[in-house]
C-alpha cells in the first residue's frame, strides 16, 4: 500500500466494551518483560512486607490475652519490640520496592516514548502532511505521561495489595472463620461495582485524551511564529482565543466527568468497609448472647485490626482495577501509533554502495498520491537519465509534479509504477544509510532548529570541525553575515529560524547541504527566496559545489537552469519537452513560453525600465 492510500491516520474510536482487553493486557505485560528480574525482587519484597505486617495483630492478641493479664513484663517487652520491628521492616521494604518499581516504570515509559518516536521517524511523508503536529506531540507527551502512575506503581500496588489481602484473609480465618465470612460477604458486589466504574472511566478517558490532542494541535498551530503572524495580521486573535476557550471548556467537562465517574459507588464501598468493625462487634455480641462460643477480647481486637488492615489493600485493589481499565484507553492510543503500517521500509536484503557514482535514472515512473483514484496520477511515464556528474533541470507550471519527482530519489515517496535507479540499483533496494549518504536535498521549505547556527549546520555532519563549518558557510555566501552577529556561529536562530530572513535561511540550508557533501544534489526551488544579487552569488557557490556531482534542480524561476545539461518541462505530470536551453528556445514551445513569462515578470519587477529585454518574443533575459 502506498503512503497516501491511508485516508485517515487516526483510527476510529473503538467500543470500550469490545472483547479485546485480554490481548491488550497481555501486550502491556510484555512491556515489562525486560525487567522481570527487578520485578521478581519487588515481588519478594512485597510478599515479605505483607507477611511481616500481618504478624502485628497476632502480637497484639498475645499482649491482650497473655502478657498483660498474667503480668509478664518480659514477654510484654518482647512483643512490644516485635510490633516496633514489624513497623520498621515494613517501612524499609516499602521504600525499596517503591524505588525499584518506580525505576522499572520509568524505564517502560522511556521504552514507549522511544518506540513511538522511532516509529514516527519511519512514517512516510504523507503521514505528516495529514496529521496535525499537536496530535503527534499529544500522543508522546499527554498519553504516555498519563500512564505514569499506571506503569510506575500499578504493578507493585497490585502485587502488594493482592498479597496483603490473601495473607490477611488467611490470618482472619485462623482467628475466626465465622467472622471472616461476615467480613467477606459483600466482596463480590464490590468487585462488580469497580469493574463498572472502570469501564465508564475508560470511555471518558478516551474522549479526554482526544480533546487534549485537539487542544495541543490548536496551541502548536496558533502559537507558533507563523500562527501569531497570521492571527494578528488577519485580526483573528480574539476569535482564536474564543475558539481555544471553547475547546478548554469541553476538556473541563470531560475532566469533571472522569473524576466523578463512579465516585458515589466507590464511596459506598468505603462506607461499608469502614462500618465493618461495628458489624464485627455486633456479630460477636449476638453470638455471645445466643450462647455461642465466647470470643476472647484479644482475638476480637486482633480480628478487627486485621479487618481494618484488609480494608486498605482491598479498596486499593479495587481502585487499581479501575485505574488499569482507565489506562487501557491510553495504551490503546499509543498502540495505534505503534501499529501504523510503515510503507517505506528497507529491503530484506539491502544493497550497500561503498562508492557512489551518482547516476540517477527514472524508468517509466508513475506516481499517484491515491493510486485507486482514476485519473489522479501526479506523474505519468517519466523516463529520464541523469549521468553521474550531470545536471537536470525540471521546470513547469505549478502543480505539474516537479517537486514530487525529486521526492522519489531519496524515497520520501515510493513510485507506484516503474523504477528510480541510483547507479543502476533500484532505490527501494538500497539500504537507508547509502541513500542518506548519496542524496542531499535543499528544499524550498527551509527548516532550522531552535539551536545555534553551528548546531544547525552540524546536523548534516555531527563531527564537522569549525573550519569545515566556516568553509561551507563561505561557499553559501553566508559567512560574513554570521560573523557580523554578536555571538557569531553560537547565535540562536530562533523558532524555525525566524531571526533570519528568508534568503539567509536558504543560504544556511545550502551551507548545511554543502557540509554534507552528497554525490547527488536535489535543489527544490533552492534559490526561490533570494533576491537577484544574492541569487547570483549563491548560484556561483552551487555551481562550484555541483562540479562532478549529479544535480537535479527543480525551478519555477528559470534564472538557475540555462546551463543545465538537460531540461525537462513537465505538464500535468508528463514530459512535454526536453532538451538543452538553446534547443528548447529554438523550438519556441512551452519552455520558450515560460522564458517569456519570466522576462515579463522581471521587467515588471524592475518597473519596466529594462529596455535591453524589450523584445520578449524569443529573446532570453541575460540572467536566465
Amino acid at each position: 500500500m502506498h503512503p497516501h492510500e491511508q485516508s485517515a491516520w487516526t483510527p476510529p474510536a473503538r467500543d470500550p466494551a469490545e472483547p479485546e482487553e485480554p490481548a491488550q493486557v497481555g501486550r502491556i505485560l510484555r512491556l515489562f518483560r525486560p525487567y522481570r528480574a527487578r520485578l521478581a525482587v519487588v515481588g519478594l519484597l512485597v510478599g515479605a512486607s505483607s507477611l511481616v505486617s500481618v504478624a502485628s495483630p497476632f502480637l497484639l492478641k498475645e499482649i491482650l490475652d497473655t502478657a498483660i493479664p498474667q503480668g509478664r513484663t518480659g514477654l510484654l517487652s518482647l512483643l512490644a519490640l516485635g510490633m516496633i520491628a514489624t513497623a520498621v521492616i515494613t517501612s524499609v521494604f516499602g521504600v525499596l520496592q517503591t524505588l525499584i518499581s518506580t525505576t522499572v516504570g520509568q524505564r517502560v515509559m522511556h521504552d514507549l516514548r522511544t518506540a513511538v518516536y522511532a516509529q514516527l521517524q519511519r512514517m512516510p511523508l504523507a503521514f505528516f502532511t495529514r496529521t496535525r503536529t499537536g496530535e503527534v506531540q499529544s500522543r508522546i507527551a499527554n498519553d504516555i505521561g498519563g500512564m505514569q502512575a499506571t506503569v510506575t506503581s500499578t504493578a507493585t500496588s497490585l502485587v502488594s495489595n493482592l498479597t496483603a489481602v490473601v495473607a490477611t484473609v488467611v490470618a482472619m480465618l485462623a482467628l475466626d472463620w465465622r467472622l471472616t465470612l461476615v467480613s467477606l460477604l459483600l466482596l463480590p458486589v464490590f468487585v462488580w461495582i469497580s469493574r463498572r466504574v472502570g469501564r465508564e472511566r475508560k470511555t471518558i478517558t478516551t474522549q479526554r485524551q482526544k480533546q487534549m490532542a485537539v487542544m495541543a494541535a490548536t496551541v502548536t498551530e496558533s502559537l507558533s511564529v507563523s500562527g501569531i503572524l497570521l492571527g494578528r495580521t488577519m485580526g483573528r486573535a480574539d476569535s482564536l482565543t474564543t475558539s481555544f476557550a471553547e475547546e478548554s471548556e469541553r476538556l473541563v467537562d470531560l475532566e469533571v466527568r472522569s473524576s466523578m465517574a463512579g465516585r458515589w459507588r466507590m464511596s459506598t464501598i468505603g462506607i461499608v468497609m469502614a462500618a465493618m468493625p461495628a458489624l464485627i462487634y455486633w456479630a460477636a455480641g449476638l453470638t455471645l448472647q445466643a450462647g455461642g462460643p465466647a470470643i476472647s477480647l484479644g482475638t476480637l481486637v486482633a480480628f478487627v485490626s486485621l479487618q481494618q488492615g484488609l480494608f486498605r489493600p482491598a479498596v486499593s485493589l479495587l481502585s487499581t482495577g479501575v485505574q488499569i481499565q482507565t489506562s487501557l484507553a491510553l495504551f490503546q492510543r499509543i498502540f495505534e501509533y505503534l501499529d501504523l503500517p510503515v510503507d517505506i521500509t528497507e529491503s530484506e536484503a539491502p544493497v550497500r554502495l561503498e562508492k557512489i557514482g551518482g547516476e540517477v535514472a527514472f524508468e517509466n515512473v508513475d506516481f499517484a498520491y491515491d493510486p485507486e483514484a482514476p485519473g489522479r496520477a501526479t506523474l505519468d511515464s517519466i523516463d529520464v537519465t541523469v549521468p553521474a556528474g550531470g545536471s537536470l533541470a525540471v521546470v513547469g507550471p505549478t502543480g505539474s509534479g516537479k517537486s514530487t519527482l525529486s521526492y522519489l530519489v531519496p524515497r520520501l515517496y515510493d513510485v507506484t509504477g516503474g523504477r528510480v535507479l541510483l547507479d543502476g540499483v533500484d532505490v527501494r533496494d538500497l539500504d537507508f544509510d547509502t541513500l542518506a549518504r548519496a542524496v542531499g536535498v535543499v528544499s524550498q521549505e527551509t527548516y532550522l532548529f531552535h539551536a545555534s547556527v553551528a548546531d544547525n549546520l552540524r546536523f548534516a555532519k555531527p563531527d564537522a570541525t569549525d573550519e569545515e563549518i566556516e568553509a561551507a558557510a563561505r561557499a553559501a555566501q553566508i559567512h560574513e553575515h554570521i560573523a557580523s552577529l554578536p555571538d557569531g556561529y553560537d547565535t540562536l536562530v530562533g523558532e524555525r529560524g525566524y531571526r533570519f530572513s528568508g534568503g539567509e535561511k536558504q543560504r544556511l540550508a545550502i551551507a548545511r547541504t554543502i557540509l554534507r557533501d552528497p554525490p547527488v544534489l536535489i535543489l527544490d526551488e533552492a534559490t526561490s527566496a533570494l533576491d537577484t544579487r544574492t541569487e547570483h552569488a549563491v548560484q556561483q557557490a552551487i555551481d562550484a559545489l555541483s562540479a562532478g556531482r549529479t544535480t537535479i534542480t527543480i525551478a519555477h524561476r528559470l534564472s538557475t537552469v540555462r546551463d543545465a545539461d538537460q531540461i525537462v518541462v513537465l505538464e500535468a505530470g508528463r514530459i512535454a519537452e526536453r532538451g538543452t536551453h538553446d534547443e528548447l528556445l529554438a523550438r519556441n514551445g512551452r519552455y520558450a513560453a515560460l522564458v517569456r513569462r519570466d522576462a515579463r515578470s522581471a521587467r515588471a519587477t524592475r518597473g519596466g525600465v529594462d529596455g535591453e529585454h524589450a523584445n520578449a518574443g524569443a529573446v532570453v533575459p541575460q540572467n536566465v
